[in-house]
């Protein structure tokens, strides 16, 4: 670990005299190499694009970069697992956030660190710069206050603002298990969900499962069972309180067909495991780097039952590039104004179908997996599958259109899968397939 740590040091400095500190930079898109480039590029040629978007400001998506620029907005103070370590501190991973824009979906991110807490500021900044954006991806912002800031924010802005640590892992969770539905023969009104943490993301996932049609989830925070006999309760917390007796995480998981881990490790005992529902439960432990409970650990408890991690080194990863870049790239394409909850569930359903085509060697061997097919230990598609670009962004784009909040009114979806097809190739470095 400390030769990784000290390469990962490196890997974020300037490795020669010509190169920047940081992930991410400036790519220029037209050449500026002759005097009539100069004069195009900035006075006097600009002003020709300013008019245009002066008599129309919608020309800003033809003339500016805005269509295709996200703005990656944070203060700092829910990083990753290392909590509120300040808006400074976080800037590494909203430059990785930008890394992961571009290279799974073509989109250019710029990172904007925010020296404030106060969420009624916050909102005001935001909302002043949002119209230089396609899309506004709100990052490691701590709830409950990431709640109010992104519902805010989604009434003000025209462009759609998006907090990835709510709905990133809810999207991917939920394709999950729609599979797993498929897999096991039951419906969602049918089963009971345990979600063990009740900050933005836990929150989130309900909401999502709630979408899907599950109607019975038992949500635990840091006290246990959320449940309406309490009286600390914030107001998200009080759309899942429940009138029960259960109490525990213990009380909680008898009969579950399904856990959602977005704690701590070593939460989920094999004796749980034993106590959750018959006929393939599910497990996501999402901790990371140590899951709630490990794959082979449960597996030892219950052979069937079907696991799910935030690491890569295990079957069925949670990773959320498997989502927002696809999911802003399908929003900014067709210009939406928002993204909707049908656009997330598209995307979902997107990622189940994906998962059940046969996969590609290239996508094996970058796991190093050959049993890669659909079934318990591939339930959720690879981040390496390129096809993802093209099934979920086209999905969204779709969803956008048909809920009314896509500018772009004329609307062809096999040429833009076909154009989502010959940007993947180009992403993956081959030559882009006619269509």
């Amino acid at each position: 670990m400390g030769d990784f740590k000290q390469e990962s040091l490196d890997y974020h400095k300037a490795k020669d005299e010509f190169d920047t500190n940081g992930k991410i930079g400036t790519l220029l898109t037209k050449p500026c190499n002759t005097d009539k480039e100069l004069s195009m590029a900035y006075s006097p040629g600009v002003a020709y694009p300013c008019l245009e978007i002066e008599k129309d400001p919608n020309a800003a998506y033809e003339y500016t970069n805005k269509g295709n620029l996200v703005a990656v907005i944070s203060d700092g103070t829910a990083v990753l697992g290392l909590g509120d370590i300040g808006h400074l501190a976080g800037k590494p991973v909203m430059e990785g956030k930008g890394v992961l824009f571009k290279t799974f979906a073509n989109v250019d991110a710029i990172d904007i660190e925010l020296s404030t807490k106060d969420t009624d500021e916050i909102i005001n900044i935001v909302s002043k710069m949002a119209d230089s954006f396609g899309g506004i991806n709100l990052e490691d912002i701590s709830a409950p206050r990431c709640f109010e800031i992104e519902r805010r924010l989604k009434e003000i802005c025209d462009v759609p603002v998006f907090h990835d640590d709510q709905h990133g892992t809810a999207v991917i969770t939920t394709a999950g298990l729609i599979n797993v539905l498929e897999i096991s023969g039951k419906k969602p009104e049918d089963l009971k969900v345990v979600v063990i943490g009740a900050g933005a993301s836990g929150i989130a996932c309900a909401s999502m499962y709630r979408n899907l049609g599950v109607e019975q989830i038992v949500m635990l925070d840091s006290k246990g069972v959320i449940h309406n006999g309490r009286d600390d309760l914030n107001e998200y917390k009080k759309m899942f309180a429940l009138d029960t007796e259960d109490r525990t995480l213990e009380d909680a998981i008898k009969g579950a067909d399904m856990v959602l881990g977005l704690s701590g490790p070593d939460l989920i005992s094999p004796e749980m495991v034993k106590e959750m529902s018959d006929n393939s439960p599910i497990i996501f432990a999402c901790a990371n780097p140590d899951p709630e409970i490990k794959p082979e650990v449960a597996k030892a408890a219950r052979p069937d039952v079907i696991m799910g991690t935030g690491r890569s080194d295990y079957p069925n990863q949670v990773n959320n590039v498997l989502g927002f870049p696809q999911i802003f790239r399908g929003a900014l394409d067709v210009r939406a104004t928002k993204i909707t909850e049908n656009m997330k569930m598209a995307a979902s359903k997107a990622l189940a179908e994906l998962a059940k085509l046969e996969v590609p060697e290239k996508v094996k061997k970058a796991h190093n997996r050959e049993d890669m097919s659909f079934g318990p230990e591939y339930i959720i598609p690879s981040p390496f599958d390129r096809r993802v670009l093209v099934y979920v962004a086209s999905a969204v784009a779709q969803a956008a259109v048909e809920d009314g909040v896509a500018r772009i009114k004329d609307f062809d979806l096999e040429a833009y899968r076909c154009k989502l097809q010959r940007l993947a190739d180009h992403l993956d470095g081959v030559e882009p397939r006619e269509c």
